[in-house]
């Protein structure tokens, strides 16, 4: 912001101002935030990362992990989208997604042909969703896990997806043969299958809610750490017995799902109708971390949420776009981050005030962060 966050109010100042900033003097006072400002410089930088969609965690995550957050192809095709985490959703013990309470509803946003674009959110549905999502188009023998704190949070986006969920009912369990086999309820697990070197090919990897950075909670300040025991296990893991070396050929994308409610003032991309209603949201962080990515790369190229579907897409020998949703509508890839022409960089561990062996043992109770 330039040094806005310096510049002092007039007059009475707001209680709770749209704009702040966690001065990683005082975050704790232990340098808290050092990890991601390691992670930052010493890789690449996505300087204008736009959140997909104008809307909360649930709509965000679907769109992470299947590139909308509209009920069906159709939907997406005609602008409708998730717009609003569930209604009815409001402790710790409902569920969002095919296995929600059967009063919960999920409001949808359609597209508004009268400017300013501006959705009008006149409907609402079972938050119980099929369309096809990345898993689905995955080449045979790529594998694929998320890994997340519960099986009806609003962040595990495959709970939303009826064939891979196959839900027994609402206020049920998932128990699809996909959801069995590749969904993972203890975040941790992701540092147990780096050092067993099981890690599948493709990983969405969902903090618990202490790890998570939302705003609003003192106790959500293990972001940095979880961050950083994820890639030192990454970059200290030894050549597997089938001789693989993690780090020489991992991709790591790092981003938060929305930006908050706080201010940005770098305006988002407005998307032609239908879409244009609901994309884009404001910026969020993306640090993209490889042996291949140059220090200190900053890219200003527009990016989002589909631009990573775009890499895997790439990566796997996919066409970019396949999946026609948010994947098809990003601009651009990611693959200006990495130069494969190099040899691959050395790791240079990320020090963090707490390690894989404090994730591994924590037994705190995972939680989302709220229900928003």
């Amino acid at each position: 912001m330039d040094g806005a966050g310096d510049v002092p109010c007039a007059g009475t100042c707001l209680s709770q101002p749209q704009f702040r900033f966690v001065a990683n003097s005082i975050a704790g006072g232990h340098g808290i935030l050092n990890p991601y400002l390691t992670l930052a410089t010493q890789y690449g930088w996505a300087n204008y990362m736009f959140q997909t969609n104008q809307g909360p965690s649930f709509p965000a995550h679907q769109f992470i992990f299947g590139g909308t957050s509209a009920p069906n192809v159709g939907d997406d095709h005609m602008g409708i989208f998730a717009s609003e985490n569930m209604r009815g959703v409001l402790h710790s013990n409902d569920h969002a997604g095919c296995i929600a309470e059967a009063e919960t509803r999920v409001e949808l946003v359609h597209p508004n042909p009268n400017p300013p674009p501006r959705g009008v959110e006149n409907s609402e549905v079972y938050p119980c969703f099929d369309h096809q999502t990345i898993p689905d188009i995955l080449p045979a023998g790529v594998s694929w896990r998320y890994y997340t704190p519960s099986a009806g949070s609003i962040w595990t986006a495959p709970n939303a997806i009826s064939h891979i969920c196959q839900p027994t009912g609402p206020g049920g369990t998932c128990q699809g043969r996909e959801w069995l086999n590749h969904v993972d309820l203890r975040p941790s697990d992701v540092l147990a299958d780096i050092r067993s070197c099981n890690l599948p090919s493709v990983s969405w990897v969902i903090p618990a809610g202490q790890n998570s950075d939302h705003a609003g909670n003192p106790d959500n300040t293990g972001g940095p750490a979880w961050v950083a025991a994820i890639v030192n296990a990454m970059g200290n893991n030894p050549t597997c017995p089938n001789g693989e070396i993690y780090w020489h050929n991992t991709a790591i994308f790092i981003t938060w799902d929305d930006w908050g409610g706080w201010y940005d003032h770098e305006p988002p991309t407005i998307l032609p109708l239908p879409q244009g209603d609901y994309q884009y949201g404001f910026r969020v962080p993306l640090i993209v971390v490889s042996a291949y990515t140059p220090a200190g790369y900053i890219s200003n190229f527009r990016y989002d949420f589909g631009s990573i579907l775009r890499f895997i897409e790439h990566n796997f020998g996919i066409p970019e776009g396949q999946l026609n949703f948010a994947d098809r509508r990003a601009t651009r890839g990611l693959r200006s981050f990495f130069n494969l022409n190099q040899a691959p960089r050395p790791f240079q561990p990320v020090s963090a005030a707490k390690d894989a062996s404090y994730f591994l043992n924590d037994k705190t109770i995972p939680t989302d962060p709220d229900d928003d």
